[in-house]
């Protein structure tokens, strides 16, 4: 898998001094396939971007990973529930320990190809026996592409999730699991004597899905940030300037940029009618603008 990391932290610095400065901090990673094979990049903000965490992996409490195994391309996200923090506990620690263990056990070829489930489950086991407890929850989105059979398989659970364009259409779309409104499924271990009073979703809870991927299809794996702030036709309309974009990394990355820049400045946009006000009215709560977040955007494309 080609895949190249930006940290939102030196995309503002570059913003602020233009865009040409971007190729600079690029980790660049490139193999010849012989099969489809993912091209990816990632960008995002921590919402406190002064304090936030920014760093390859991790954008304040959001999380991913992208690696490869043999013949199988895997990318995942996933988002730290923030309300951890008024109890003392870091919420990025439980998301982050959760993608590099995923990351971890693909590149020991310790996952199955057709379940991305099972991947995303082992990772949650392996973090309730740890010594040290890593106390939190985390919502969670795993892809797999097996380049064989050009079959993606996905796993998700909560309110992150990806978005599949080919042409000017949307194919698949995972979709949001939801205790009910702003209360995602979660993958939890809380503190002891908590059990009672905490949402814990077991992993095998995750929504499902396996569908056939072609050359030139765009792929978006993201955090709740993303989605909750910029509308799904913006989205595509962003994506479908990606299409044809595989054997050139640095302007798959400018739209990944762009949609992590568009979705953190919609998050502070008080006058906006975001995805996440319309869906609190849906809901009976009279709200408008946006909902301040970390941003994770892991943008891929099918290629051959």
């Amino acid at each position: 898998m080609h895949s190249i990391f930006w940290t939102g932290r030196v995309l503002s610095r570059a913003l602020r001094n233009g865009l040409s400065n971007l190729s600079n901090s690029a980790e660049i990673s490139l193999s010849k396939k012989k099969h489809p094979y993912l091209v990816s990049v990632v960008c995002g903000f921590p919402k406190d971007i002064a304090n936030g965490r920014s760093h390859k992996g991790q954008f304040g409490d959001d999380a991913w990973f992208s690696t490869n195994f043999n013949n199988a391309d895997v990318i995942g996200v996933a988002d730290g529930v923030g309300g951890w923090r008024a109890y003392g506990i870091d919420p990025g620690e439980f998301s982050s320990y959760l993608m590099k263990t995923c990351e971890r056990l693909v590149r020991m070829g310790h996952f199955k190809l057709s379940e991305p489930g099972d991947l995303l489950a082992k990772s949650y086991y392996e973090l309730l026996e740890h010594k040290k407890p890593i106390l939190g929850s985390s919502t969670a989105c795993v892809m797999i592409l097996d380049r064989n059979e050009s079959i993606m398989r996905a796993a998700n659970i909560g309110d992150s999730g990806y978005m599949v364009v080919r042409g000017n259409r949307i194919v698949h779309r995972s979709h949001e699991q939801q205790h009910y409104f702003n209360t995602p499924y979660q993958l939890s271990l809380p503190p002891p004597g908590h059990d009672r009073n905490v949402l814990s979703d077991r992993p095998e809870s995750a929504d499902t899905a396996e569908f056939k991927v072609e050359c030139g299809d765009v792929i978006l794996v993201a955090t709740d940030g993303v989605f909750d702030n910029v509308p799904e036709t913006v989205l595509v309309a962003e994506m479908r300037r990606a299409q044809g974009m595989s054997n050139d990394a640095p302007k798959l990355q400018a739209v990944a940029n762009s949609i992590a820049w568009m979705a953190r400045n919609l998050s502070f946009d008080g006058c906006y009618m975001s995805p996440f006000a319309k869906s609190a009215r849906q809901n009976g709560i009279d709200a408008i603008g946006g909902k301040p977040d970390d941003i994770t955007v892991l943008l891929a494309i099918v290629a051959l």
